[in-house]
């Protein structure tokens, strides 16, 4: 009976969760690998503009993005849907956080290895992706993993707008029925640990494997 009335309706949320989380994560990651690379030029000015927009990013809470995306951004008759602004808004959070992942991972890489791809003669484009970016990349695996457990906790907040993850189908449930009492938001807590922890070994796994690597 609980499975009917409590357990399946909170699951039909984890598709809009794992939306949400993965696509606001695949599109921070993008925004942010332009951003990172800002962050470590050598001009000042770039290095400068892209700390301020990371900076104005990281300062402004993710429930106040969304907000602002869904409440303020009307383009002619159209308007983003809560889906869109909840994407969007975990998205734009996304890249603060991840460009400075990216910038931290770039600066573990020591010089000699800039200089000897310089000395290769590559191009910077070359040099970044074809040397820099596939070291610095394995050392931030845990940090991305990390980031990404967060960031499917932070999914929850899209349910302010009406985002129908799990988090606002435990919440509807509970609503609806006198008797389910918090027992929805258990179940939503326990789904959220069943994913988060086969991740978090992954990660752990997979930095193991690199450190025996190293060894």
């Amino acid at each position: 009976m609980m499975i009917d009335t409590i357990v399946w309706p909170v699951l039909m949320g984890l598709p809009l969760t794992l939306l949400l989380s993965v696509s606001a994560f695949a599109i921070g990651f993008v925004l942010a690998v332009p951003i990172s690379l800002a962050s470590v030029s050598k001009s000042a000015p770039i290095r400068g503009l892209a700390q301020l927009i990371i900076w104005i990013e990281r300062g402004i809470p993710p429930l106040v993005w969304l907000m602002l995306l869904y409440f303020g951004i009307e383009i002619g008759t159209v308007r983003l849907t809560s889906l869109q602004a909840g994407i969007l808004g975990l998205s734009i959070v996304s890249m603060g956080y991840l460009s400075e992942i990216l910038r931290s991972g770039f600066k573990a890489i020591p010089n000699g290895q800039f200089e000897a791809a310089q000395a290769l003669g590559l191009g910077y484009a070359s040099r970044y992706s074809r040397v820099i970016f596939p070291q610095a990349i394995r050392t931030m695996i845990p940090s991305f993993t990390t980031y990404f457990i967060g960031l499917l906790k932070d999914s929850t907040l899209a349910s302010a707008i009406g985002v129908g993850e799990m988090a606002f189908k435990a919440s509807l449930v509970s609503r609806q029925s006198s008797q389910a009492g918090v027992t929805p938001f258990f179940v939503a807590a326990l789904f959220y640990i069943l994913i988060s922890i086969p991740i978090a070994l992954l990660a752990r796994r997979t930095e193991s494997i690199q450190l025996e690597g190293g060894r």
